[in-house]
């Protein structure tokens, strides 16, 4: 899981960056609070091969990414 919660693009990008090309997660979460960075990771994910389904939370978002 990567929880890029009170980061503003481009930190949360480049955290699930790191993540996928350190390990290349079949599944992936990922936690934002911003706007902008949802779209911005959502945007990544489908650039990498992902299937990226959000879902709001209390504090944010969480984007599911699978391949």
């Amino acid at each position: 899981m990567v929880d890029a919660r009170g980061l503003l693009c481009p930190m949360p990008v480049i955290m699930v960056q790191k993540e996928v090309k350190a390990n290349a997660p079949q599944t992936l979460e990922v936690l934002v609070d911003d706007v902008c960075a949802k779209e911005n990771v959502t945007r990544f994910g489908k650039s990498q091969g992902y299937k990226v389904a959000v879902s709001d939370t209390d504090d944010g978002y969480k984007l599911t990414f699978t391949k």
